[in-house]
């Protein structure tokens, strides 16, 4: 079985005291904490280092949060939860445009913090696949084929990289074809351990399946919007 609390956690803002604080949240939940006080430090961790999940701080010298965002969807699915001030919507926005799972607002509820963390790491660690022990599922619709045992996901044949979230969302509505699920419905589903955050999400974690699984994705054929009710996967 696996064990979230043995994770490595990069945490990475250009405030040092914020670095500070969240290292003693963390660590004493038994997580393993790297530090950077930029997006270029926060890189050269996470091609150096097996990083489990990453807190982000979007303002920061030297390279942004959300450059750094970009570069690492390049090379890793790994979580990336932003660090967010009140007044950051456009970045939090742009953040989960670009590849972010979640964020949390600054000044930080550890409570909030932790289950967020405790979220994410779930379902990476389920991902890798090696540590969890399940019978073979496999869920296809039309050239979309999902594997729960490896959790892997093709298209046409070809394999198709999902965050966890980007996963646990497709899994829902592939394991009910043609069911309606609202945005607030898809959200108690895949973040059931973690009660923080807005439904808006949903919208843009739907959008980036439509990009990786749709050949048209302003014209989805599977991964469908009902008006007014939330989404929905069909033949």
């Amino acid at each position: 079985m696996y064990n979230i609390t043995n994770a490595n956690i990069l945490v990475c803002d250009d405030e040092k005291d914020i670095v500070s604080a969240l290292k003693i949240y963390l660590a004493a939940e038994g997580y393993q904490v790297f530090e950077a006080f930029n997006g270029k430090e926060a890189l050269e961790i996470i091609a150096a280092e097996e990083i489990h999940l990453v807190l982000m701080d979007i303002m920061m010298p030297v390279m942004d949060g959300i450059s750094a965002m970009a570069k690492v969807r390049e090379i890793s699915n790994v979580p990336v939860i932003m660090l967010t001030a009140k007044s950051e919507d456009t970045d939090k926005v742009l953040g989960l445009n670009i590849g972010a799972d979640d964020y949390v607002t600054k000044p930080f509820n550890p409570v909030e913090l932790q289950a967020r963390v405790k979220s994410q790491l779930r379902r990476f660690m389920q991902l890798g696949g090696s540590l969890v022990q399940k019978e073979s599922e496999i869920l296809s619709i039309g050239g979309i084929e999902l594997d729960d045992r490896t959790k892997e996901v093709t298209l046409d044949g070809e394999r198709v990289a999902l965050t966890p979230t980007e996963y646990d969302i497709l899994k829902l509505l592939m394991q009910n074809i043609g069911k309606v699920y609202s945005p607030s419905q898809i959200y108690s589903a895949v973040w059931k351990d973690n009660p923080y955050g807005t439904e808006n999400t949903v919208a843009v974690h739907i959008r980036h399946l439509r990009e990786k699984l749709e050949y048209n994705p302003a014209e989805p054929r599977y991964l469908k919007a009902v008006w007014g009710r939330g989404y929905k996967i069909e033949e």
